[in-house]
C-alpha cells in the first residue's frame, strides 16, 4: 500500500557496503519519471557534501534521493544530524574499512546502523534479506516499518528467473501479487539487490510497474563500472576500474563467469584500507578466482600478490597467474596483449587510484 508523502517529502538515504551510488541512481532514475527530485551525485557521500545539499534543496524537489558514505564510526549519525531521512536502504554489510574497525565486522554492522537509529522512527527501512551479514544491523529498536528484498530467500520482494545477457539482467517480480519482468542495463547479481531496493521504494511511493520499467531502463550508468563492451575477434571486455573491496571484487568475477567466453582472464588489483588483514583479504579473493576456474589470472600492485598465491593455494595452475607491481604497467599492457587470443572475455578490476583504467583504455585501442 501507498503512503501518502502530500505533506512531508520522501527523504530517502542510501547506505552499504557495496552499491550505494548504483541503487541511488536506480531509485533517481524511477522517481524522476514523474517528480521533480533532488539526487546527490555520484560519490558525493562525505558530510561535507550533506551539509553542500542541504542548502541546495529547495521547494521544488518532490523528493530527495541521498548517498551516506563512512569509514569510521559516527559518520553516518552526523549525516542524518544535517539531513534526516524518513526512508532508508542499507544495500549489505562488508569488510570495505574493516582496518578502521579494527578488523571486526561487527564495528561495520553498527556504523552502518547509525542510519536506523538516526532516520525518522516513523519511516521505512529496506534491507538485504539474502546478505548473511546484515543480521547484524541493529534493527531491535527500531519503531517504523522494516522490509527485506531477496533473491534466493523469501521476502517481501523477491526476484526470480534471473537471467543475462550481454546488454545486462532480467529478472521477474511479484507487485500487488502480478508478476512482471524487469531488466537493467547492469551486470552482476549483487546489481539485482540495488533494483530490487529501488523498485520496492518506488512501490513504496505509488510509483506504477511501467514508470518503474521506464526508470530502470533510462539509469544514468556510471562510467568504468562494470561496463560490458566488445572487442574484435569477439573478444569481451569488462571494464571495472573505480573501486575495489572483496564483495565487489567478488561480483566482478561472478560477472566474469557468467558471460560467454572461450577463456576466461581477470586482471586484479591491490585493495587498500585492510590493515593487517591485507595478505587474508587479498588470498581470499585468490581462491575465489580458483574456485570459479578462472583460465587467467594477473595481479597489478604490490598488495595483489597475495591473491595469486591464494589462488595457487586453492589449486590454480601457477603457469596462468603472472604478478605486476605498480611500476610495471606497460609490462603488464604487453603481456596481457601476446596473451589474449579470440573469443575470450577479460576483466579488469581495481580501485581507481591504482589507473588501471590505462590498461582499459590500452586495450581498446590495440583490440578495438
Amino acid at each position: 500500500m501507498s503512503i501518502d508523502f502530500t505533506v512531508e517529502r520522501p527523504i530517502i538515504a542510501v547506505t552499504g557496503s557495496a552499491g550505494k551510488t548504483t541503487t541511488k541512481s536506480f531509485i533517481a532514475s524511477i522517481l524522476r519519471t514523474r517528480w521533480i527530485i533532488f539526487e546527490s551525485s555520484d560519490y558525493w557521500n562525505r558530510t561535507d557534501h550533506t551539509e553542500k545539499h542541504q542548502n541546495e534543496i529547495n521547494f521544488i524537489h518532490r523528493a530527495i534521493v541521498l548517498e551516506y558514505g563512512m569509514a569510521y564510526p559516527g559518520v553516518i549519525s552526523k549525516h542524518c544530524k544535517i539531513i534526516q531521512p524518513n526512508i532508508g536502504a542499507i544495500t549489505n554489510i562488508g569488510t570495505a574499512h574493516i582496518g578502521n574497525f579494527n578488523g571486526d565486522i561487527r564495528g561495520i554492522a553498527a556504523a552502518k546502523s547509525e542510519l536506523i537509529k538516526g532516520m525518522d522512527g516513523d519511516g521505512h527501512l529496506f534491507l538485504n534479506g539474502d546478505d548473511k551479514q546484515s543480521k547484524l544491523l541493529h534493527t531491535k529498536n527500531f519503531t517504523g516499518v522494516l522490509k527485506k528484498v531477496s533473491i534466493h530467500n523469501p521476502s517481501d520482494y523477491q526476484a526470480k528467473n534471473v537471467r543475462y545477457t550481454v546488454k545486462g539482467i532480467s529478472f521477474e517480480l511479484k507487485l500487488s501479487g502480478k508478476s512482471h519482468t524487469f531488466s537493467i542495463p547492469y551486470h552482476g547479481e549483487f546489481h539485482v539487490y540495488n533494483a530490487l531496493l529501488a523498485i520496492a521504494i518506488a512501490d513504496l511511493l505509488g510509483f506504477t510497474p511501467e514508470e518503474i520499467k521506464q526508470g530502470l531502463s533510462e539509469v544514468k550508468k556510471p562510467r568504468h563500472r562494470l561496463d560490458v563492451m566488445q572487442l574484435k575477434n569477439n573478444i569481451t571486455l569488462i571494464d571495472d576500474t573505480v573501486h575495489a573491496f572483496p564483495d565487489a571484487m567478488k561480483g566482478a568475477i561472478d560477472v566474469l563467469t557468467n558471460l560467454e567466453g572461450e577463456k576466461k582472464l581477470a586482471v586484479l588489483g591491490s585493495m587498500a584500507g585492510f590493515a593487517d588483514q591485507h595478505e587474508k583479504v587479498h588470498k581470499d579473493i585468490g581462491r575465489y578466482v580458483a574456485e570459479k576456474k578462472i583460465d587467467y589470472l594477473f595481479t597489478y600492485g604490490n598488495l595483489s600478490k597475495n591473491i595469486g598465491a591464494g589462488a595457487i593455494e586453492a589449486g590454480m595452475n601457477k603457469q596462468q597467474i603472472y604478478h605486476f607491481n605498480r611500476t610495471s604497467m606497460d609490462q603488464l599492457n604487453e603481456k596481457l596483449l601476446k596473451t589474449i587470443k579470440p573469443n575470450w572475455t577479460i576483466l579488469i578490476k581495481g580501485a581507481s587510484g591504482l589507473g588501471m583504467v590505462d590498461t582499459v583504455e590500452f586495450m581498446k585501442k590495440n583490440l578495438g
